[in-house]
């Protein structure tokens, strides 16, 4: 891949953690604002138990797809962005568009989450 390319996707990666950030962090204050809203009935107590763990369990897969671009961009880094990191053949142009931080191509993927790794 060469290096005009790598750094559009170097920039496109670090517009993906930055969104997820401030998606993270909105989605935390909304968590820590249910309920405190005045004196709540059972029915409340129970709706806003609900939608602050829903809440604090989507902050928990934003804080996953940062891990993961923090990882596309050390991969970039290190020079095998592109480069399953199970077969080491490259991934598809495809899939790095839809997803600029996977880590496997389709078929160690599905490998992967077939018998773990």
């Amino acid at each position: 891949m060469d290096a005009d390319k790598l750094a559009e996707i170097k920039a496109h990666l670090l517009q993906m953690r930055e969104e997820v950030l401030k998606e993270s962090e909105r989605v935390y204050a909304e968590a820590q604002t249910l309920g405190k809203d005045g004196v709540p009935d059972i029915g409340d107590m129970s709706s806003n138990s609900y939608h602050q763990e829903v809440l604090m369990n989507l902050s928990a897969t934003q804080r996953s797809r940062v891990r993961d671009v923090d990882a596309a961009l050390d991969r970039i880094d290190q020079g095998v962005y592109g480069l399953c990191a199970r077969c080491e053949e490259e991934i598809s142009p495809r899939r790095m568009e839809v997803r600029p931080f996977s880590r496997y191509c389709i078929d160690c993927k599905t490998e992967v989450e077939k018998f773990g790794e």
